[in-house]
């Protein structure tokens, strides 16, 4: 029998199989999936075979090939990954620009990974209602380098409705991932997406401005127009996974436009001379942020600072 993995609670997966009954499976005990040393061999999204027994539940024996996931260096274990989702027909990052903070280092290794493994990305703005006018000035430069770059962008502010319809236009019949940082308000506006929903939302921090997890597994909503929406546990830092030093600038698209011009074929885009990438930051072609995320990729030291 083939299913599609809607739920993961860590020990079970709950798993809709293609006449639409919901089956609670484990995973085979000699599992493994070749290649990815990761804390979740199955995700949601995944298409499985599974067989059932006589208790009700069921057995995946199988894993059928992924078009695309998501994936991040687990925060417990530095040599493992964690794969968020599979098989995404669109990704939205829900970027805040305080309470709490998203950073543009988080922002540009979470595009950078979903570059890697071809999974289109979108940026939601969430929380428009709040801002002071300089920060929603930032807000606006932000959207305007990314959607430069090839990243759409919407503002919303799911406390107040507004924007929703845009976001619902583009979600509509796709298998959709929402992802952030914990307090960015996932869980509310997922709630005004679906009112039948009631995920736990939770408030931010007052010590650390930071918010507090509410989601603690990964799960697939249906959606009320059709397809799914997959709600993951907030991510505090994206720690990137399996990527050569000299193919990082492959996945910043405005970086890899002017690397053709770098006088070596294997310029890497730190000191060689005559190096396109450098004169393009200089002439502010390229963004100085996305530069530095760059360089932040690039640096094993920096990348354990970040980590930690």
């Amino acid at each position: 029998m083939n299913g599609l993995v809607i739920k993961n609670t860590g020990s079970w997966y709950l798993v809709r199989t293609d006449d639409g009954q919901n089956i609670e499976c484990k995973i085979k005990g000699n599992f493994r999936l070749k290649g990815i040393r990761s804390t979740n061999p199955i995700a949601v999204g995944d298409r499985v075979h599974i067989v059932e027994n006589n208790e009700g539940t069921a057995l995946i024996t199988e894993i059928e090939d992924r078009k695309n996931y998501i994936i991040r260096r687990s925060s417990n274990l530095s040599k493992q990954s964690h794969i968020l989702a599979a098989n995404i027909d669109l990704c939205f990052l829900i970027v805040t620009i305080n309470h709490p903070v998203t950073s543009t280092v988080f922002i540009d290794r979470f595009l950078a990974s979903a570059e890697a493994y071809r999974v289109p990305v979108n940026l939601i703005f969430n929380k428009t209602d709040i801002y002071s006018e300089e920060e929603s000035e930032y807000m606006d430069a932000l959207i305007s380098l990314y959607d430069h770059i090839g990243y759409p962008s919407i503002k919303i502010s799911a406390l107040h409705n507004e924007g929703i319809e845009a976001l619902q236009e583009r979600i509509k019949g796709k298998i959709t991932l929402f992802s952030g940082h914990s307090g960015v308000g996932k869980s509310t506006l997922i709630n005004t997406l679906i009112p039948d929903t009631k995920l736990k939302t939770g408030a931010i921090s007052g010590y650390h401005g930071k918010g507090m997890h509410t989601t603690t597994f990964s799960e697939m909503i249906e959606l009320p127009e059709g397809g799914f929406i997959i709600d993951t546990p907030g991510i505090k830092g994206f720690g990137t996974v399996d990527m050569e030093k000299e193919e990082i600038f492959h996945f910043f698209p405005d970086i890899f436009k002017f690397s053709k011009n770098c006088r070596f074929h294997n310029c890497i885009h730190i000191n060689e001379p005559d190096c396109a990438v450098r004169e393009a930051v200089e002439k502010h072609y390229i963004s100085e942020s996305r530069y530095k995320s760059y360089l932040s990729m690039m640096e094993e030291e920096a990348d354990e600072k970040y980590r930690k």
